[in-house]
């Protein structure tokens, strides 16, 4: 998982996104098993606000200029403002309430 580790931390660390997924799709193809080679990405940022769908991968795959060129044989950009993920999506998912499984009882 070295690029897929790699590609996160580099888009956390320069969009500052509010919701990120990086989807390791390579099982899906006709690759070895364990392969880093197709990749779907979800950001949430507010530096894509006013930006176009063009402009919004040319930034990310700039990030990524090092990979595409040496490891990703695919990327699939999902590339969203906070309103858009929110008219599209709603809000970001929350995790579950603790049901107290794991604590002992008093």
């Amino acid at each position: 998982m070295k690029i897929q580790n790699n590609i996160e931390k580099k888009l956390l660390s320069h969009f500052n996104p509010q919701h990120l997924e990086v989807i390791n799709e390579s099982a899906m193809h006709n690759v070895p098993a364990g392969s880093e080679s197709h990749f779907k990405v979800v950001i949430v940022t507010p530096m894509f606000g006013g930006e176009r769908l063009i402009k919004r991968h040319r930034a990310v795959n700039a990030i990524l200029k090092e990979e595409l060129a040496n490891d990703i044989h695919a990327l699939a950009l999902h590339t969203y403002t906070q309103e858009e993920w929110h008219s599209l999506y709603g809000a970001f998912p929350t995790s579950p309430n603790c049901l107290g499984g794991g604590k002992k009882e008093q």
